[in-house]
Formats: C-alpha cells, structure tokens, sequence
C-alpha cells in the first residue's frame, strides 16, 4: 500500500477532516518545495523585463493549466462538477485571481528581493486565518509570538520604501498579495475536503486565464518581446511552478494542517534573496538583510510551536 506521506499520485483523495501534523517524507517534500518557490519572484521580475504583468500572469497560467491537465487525464480524473461544487469552486477562482492579479503588479513596482520576503509572510497569515477556521489547527502563544517577530521583519522592509529606496505601492500590493495567499491557502484545504483537488486546479487556470487575458486586452498596449530570457521565466513560473508546484503543494494542504504547510516556506525568502542578487544584480541592502533574518526567526518559532 502507497505511504500517506509520499508525493502526489494516482491513489484515492483522502477523506474528510483527516489533515494532520506534517513530518517524515512530507514534510522533506514540503521543505523542496518551498526552495522551488524561492525562485518564482526571480522568474516573475525576469519575465517582466520583455511582458507587461497581466499578459506575463495569463502566460503562466495557461502553461501551468496544461501540466495539471495532462496530470488529470493521466489519472483519469472525473472532471463533472456537482451543483454544490460551483459556489466555492466559483469563489477559488476569485480568490485566485486576485492574488495573482496583486502580485504581478506589485512586483513590477518593487525589486524582486522585496517582493520575495514581504510575500513570505504568507505563512504567518495561513496560521492566523486558520486559527479561526480549520479545527485542531490553533495559534499558540509560541506561533504568535513568531508570527509577531516576523511582522516586524516586513515593518524594516518597508521602512526603506517610506525612505524612497523602492516603491511603496509595490511593496503594499505584495502585502496584499501574501495576505490573499495566505486565505487562498486556508480557502484551498478546507474545500479540498470536499471537491477533488483536480477541479480546484482547473478551475483556478479557467479564471486566472479568462481574467488576465480580457484586463490585459483592455489596459495593457505595451509589447512584449518573446526572448530567450522570457521563454526561461515562463517555463520556470508555468511548469516548474504553476503546474507541478500547484499540484504538490494541494496535495499537502488537502492531507496536512494548512498552518503546518506554510510554516516550511522559511527557507523560502533567503533564496530568493540570493538568487535576486546573482541573477537579476539587485543589490541587497542592510534593511532587507534584517527583514530576512526577523522573517526567517519568526517562521522559525512559529513552526518549532507547531510541531
């Protein structure tokens, strides 16, 4: 019989109120994961160099909805939706599309390595949001205080915005992107109870795609160069991300506690950091260097009291 902690597959979606703590082989799963994520903030702001954000959000998006097609064929998903399927499946492709939507465009307005730690914090607001929704999934004394010692990271983060160093829009429309994120992560493991993680999959691709391909007709006529460095990006933000990262990473929130997922994302901000500064040149100042280390101790508290 498959082990319940290995990757995702083909074997029956388990059932209702059955998530659990994160550990063992899922939980390196999870960790490899998180360091794939490091590198789409990079990807993104490299793409954004040849693609307005909304026609580089659609790109993606298509690309990533081919993976998980060809994963749900392959699998021979049923892909009939129930009349009680379309409401929350309807407000996913809300959610989704919003965040999204916040993301891009704020990442066009602030550097890359911002981008990354102030998104990171979408862990912290997964442990908040399910502490009022999910049962058995409460934010302790420990998990608050690291959550709050984060926080403090993105207020040394956007003190350089306030000063000019970056743009102060951009680094509030990533804070409201890790704020979506971190509800859709929530929104995701509760209705994948219920619905099959395939459908919310698809039906995030069908609205993603419908909406950033008619707002970018409509308010975007800058042109796109289709370079080398823009096919690398889209193939890193779409496949390696949208498609295989999306599917992975339901595949946790569907059988593990949501907070306890999140919490792994702390290595997450680093490499970005890193990665920032090697590929795309941005320099790494002393402020974000401090955001890194308050994020990182935060998430690290925050996930020592969740275990």
């Amino acid at each position: 019989m498959q082990d319940s902690n290995s990757p995702p597959n083909t074997e029956p979606d388990v059932p209702p109120d059955q998530r659990r703590q994160l550990g063992g082989p899922a939980a390196g799963f999870a960790l490899a994961l998180a360091a794939l994520w490091g590198g789409n903030p990079v990807a993104i702001k490299a793409g954004l160099r040849d693609a307005p954000p909304l026609r580089l959000a659609w790109m993606r998006i298509v690309l990533g909805g081919v993976v998980v097609l060809v994963w749900a064929i392959a699998t021979k998903r049923s892909f009939r939706i129930a009349r009680s399927e379309l409401l929350p499946l309807a407000g996913l492709g809300v959610l989704f599309s919003s965040q999204i939507a916040f993301m891009n465009i704020g990442q066009d307005h602030t550097t890359a390595g911002h981008a990354a730690v102030i998104n990171s914090t979408f862990p912290l607001w997964t442990g908040v949001i399910a502490h009022f929704l999910v049962p058995g999934d409460r934010l302790s004394a420990g998990r608050a205080i690291g959550t709050l010692v984060a926080y403090a990271g993105v207020v040394v983060i956007f003190s350089s915005s306030l000063d000019g160093d970056t743009d102060l829009i951009g680094d509030a429309l990533m804070l409201g992107s890790a704020l979506l994120l971190g509800s859709r992560l929530v929104y995701v493991s509760q209705t994948s109870q219920s619905i099959e993680i395939h459908k919310l999959l698809m039906v995030q691709t069908a609205a993603g795609t419908v909406f950033f391909v008619l707002t970018s007709l409509f308010t975007e006529s800058d042109p796109y160069l289709f370079t080398g460095q823009l096919a690398i990006s889209l193939f890193y933000q779409g496949i390696v991300i949208a498609g295989f990262g999306f599917i992975g990473n339901m595949w946790l929130l569907q059988r593990f506690l949501p907070s306890r997922v999140a919490a792994l994302q702390l290595v997450t901000p680093a490499i970005s950091v890193v990665l920032s500064a090697l590929i795309l040149d941005e320099a790494i100042g002393r402020e974000l260097i401090a955001g890194v280390i308050l994020v990182g101790i935060g998430s690290a508290i925050a996930q020592r009291s969740s275990t």
